[in-house]
């Protein structure tokens, strides 16, 4: 399966999550709502995966957590913040850098239409 099939597949379980949750709650509960909706359609999904830096060949424990991992290979960044900014995009793509991932999506919860807060966030490798 590649990134975009996975991609297409998590906006609709989170677009399908936000409609019968709508936005307010916290991130936690979006996060383990969208884990058991990926883990359901049978898809490999791993929650708050561990991200270690390489630092001059040396793994470095730094305690960067990526909330969803489907299929070893895409990465889902949740907030739950008033407007996505910079910073939020900033980090999706370190993870995607620090990971070598190619894709991710950030997925801002708490907007009245959920697809005002998606982005697709890409590792131009």
């Amino acid at each position: 399966m590649t990134e975009n099939e996975i991609s297409n597949i998590i906006i609709g379980l989170a677009i399908e999550i936000h409609k019968k949750l709508g936005p307010g709650l916290l991130e936690n509960v979006y996060k383990e709502c969208l884990f058991y909706k990926i883990s359901k359609r049978g898809l490999f999904v791993e929650k708050e995966k561990a991200l270690p830096l390489v630092f001059e060949e040396v793994n470095l424990d730094c305690g960067y957590r990526i909330d969803l991992l489907v299929e070893k290979k895409f990465l889902v960044e949740i907030k739950t913040v008033e407007s996505l900014s910079v910073n939020h995009l900033a980090q999706t793509l370190t993870y995607l850098k620090l990971g070598n991932y190619k894709l991710g999506l950030l997925i801002n919860f708490n907007e009245s239409l959920l697809k005002n807060g998606i982005r697709r966030v890409i590792n131009n490798l």
